[in-house]
């Protein structure tokens, strides 16, 4: 399977914002981002300077989007053509999808610290759906769908640290979590009022549409 294994660092300078990537680390006084805010590489110092075009503030967001969600570009592109083929309006639908990403999800009710992380944990098998074992970080959950740790995880120190550092943190109002027994339950697809990306979702889609 394809994955990207460069620094994430990277990504948030190119993009000239945080992305928040790598869990607390972006908080910290050890994010690169503070050190070095400028793009990477020998011309990253002036790219700031220069104006962009309209195409190039169309990649950039669609760059951005793509970062935030840990996801390769034919992939990305195979995301917009369902977006596109659903009803509705397709930035939305976009952001739906990959907001109902099992990793997302699993990031989103703070069972990780970051999304790379919740990918990982998803891989390796520590999340169950609808109370089968399900290792694929792109599975697509929908309403009702409950999702929970497979029983003894939070005998991991792993994910009992993760947990403990993430717990009492602010879930979304479409997912429903149960700290007591770590289920959750999804209730609804997002709104677009509901998540929380800073994205201009139309210049994706009039990056595709050219």
């Amino acid at each position: 399977m394809a994955r990207y294994v460069g620094s994430v660092c990277k990504m948030c300078r190119r993009e000239g914002e945080k992305l928040f990537l790598k869990a607390d680390r972006c908080l910290s006084d050890k994010c690169s981002f503070n050190r070095r805010s400028y793009g990477p590489g020998q011309h990253g110092q002036g790219q700031a300077r220069r104006k962009q075009s309209e195409y190039g503030l169309q990649l950039r967001e669609k760059q951005k989007l793509r970062r935030i969600y840990g996801i390769l570009e034919a992939q990305f592109a195979r995301y917009f053509e369902i977006a596109e083929r659903k009803k509705g309006i397709t930035g939305e639908n976009l952001l739906q999808i990959l907001e109902t990403r099992l990793d997302n999800v699993v990031y989103r009710l703070r069972m990780a610290g970051s999304r790379r992380e919740a990918r990982q944990l998803v891989r390796h098998g520590f999340f169950r759906v609808n109370d089968r074992k399900v290792n694929i970080p792109s599975y697509q959950v929908k309403p009702g769908d409950v999702v929970t740790l497979k029983e003894n995880a939070t005998n991991s120190a792993l994910i009992k640290g993760i947990l403990e550092a993430n717990n009492g943190q602010n879930i979304p109002e479409w997912l429903e979590l149960d700290t007591n027994s770590w289920t959750a339950r999804v209730n609804s697809i997002p709104s677009r009022e509901q998540i929380d990306i800073p994205v201009q979702e139309q210049l994706i889609v009039e990056f595709y549409s050219r």
